[in-house]
């Protein structure tokens, strides 16, 4: 483990701690996650094996009582674990692309792309079905348009699996630029972000590894939040998987949970299964 990691293994701790958390609480933080995961149903347990949520939101310095911006929560799988842990006293923000990015993806038909539309009413609709009394209150907003009220309220934004389409389509409307800009905004003085972001090989070509195919270097992330007004302040390998090696013609969504596959891979589907899910980047940024 070189010295990064190291530091980085003891991040969540240490800003807990550093902001005035006693190590009691965040014991008790700790132990409320672990309460909280293991209340949740089996097909959401069936992905801690992937997506390690203690580990994660642990390395983050997450805890109850927070105000955290989840962006592209999609389903809710991290937002209702978050909902829970983060309780009465936090608020949980669902963050969505600009709506203007989803007709450039070429799949989402006329239905989808119209309910998109009120998303940002949705979206917090939804999640109220998933809270009880004593869960975080929740809000939301899009990239590009986020209300002045939001500005300065994030302890936390998590960025899971979010990056590599903003990264895509940054030459078509500066979408990366305005979300970092944001989420810049969005955060409290040394609030912090949290990237989860299937991981591209150093020596890959770049026009490959520009979010199209679900990757990004990690030069590049890095390179981009420091542009950005962020430093670097941690790195965890708890979300690694050498075993993913992607080649030039390769995608993330080749490999679980989504295993799609074309004519030219399916035979391979036994292989990419075995590999399992990507290999990500489990970065911490602190806003400078």
């Amino acid at each position: 483990m070189n010295l990064r990691n190291l530091l980085g293994a003891c991040c969540g701790a240490a800003l807990l701690i550093g902001a005035g958390v006693p190590a009691a609480a965040a014991e008790d933080a700790g132990a409320r996650l672990e309460a909280v995961l293991a209340a949740q149903p089996d097909e959401v347990k069936a992905r801690y094996g992937a997506r390690h949520p203690r580990e994660t939101l642990g390395f983050f310095g997450i805890e109850p009582g927070m105000t955290v911006y989840e962006a592209l929560p999609g389903g809710g799988w991290y937002s209702k674990i978050l909902l829970d842990y983060l309780g009465a006293d936090g608020k949980l923000v669902g963050v969505d692309y600009a709506y203007a990015m989803y007709p450039m993806f070429n799949f989402y038909d006329e239905a989808y792309l119209e309910a998109k539309k009120t998303w940002t009413t949705s979206w917090p609709e939804q999640a109220l079905e998933w809270r009880d009394q004593d869960d975080a209150a929740v809000g939301a907003f899009l990239f590009g348009s986020m209300p002045d009220a939001m500005a300065g309220q994030a302890d936390a934004v998590l960025l899971v699996r979010a990056l590599h389409n903003l990264a895509r389509f940054e030459d078509k409307g500066g979408y990366l630029t305005t979300a970092l800009a944001d989420i810049h905004r969005a955060l409290k003085p040394g609030g912090v972000v949290g990237v989860v972001q299937h991981r591209a090989p150093e020596d890959a070509d770049d026009a490959w590894a520009d979010g199209s195919n679900g990757y990004l270097k990690q030069s590049f992330v890095v390179a981009r939040f420091e542009a950005a007004g962020f430093e670097l302040v941690g790195e965890s390998a708890v979300n690694r998987n050498p075993a993913d090696q992607p080649g030039p013609t390769d995608y993330v969504w080749r490999l679980p949970p989504a295993l799609h596959l074309n004519a030219d891979n399916e035979a391979k589907r036994a292989d990419y299964v075995a590999i399992g899910e990507s290999d990500r980047m489990t970065l911490l940024f602190r806003k400078r």
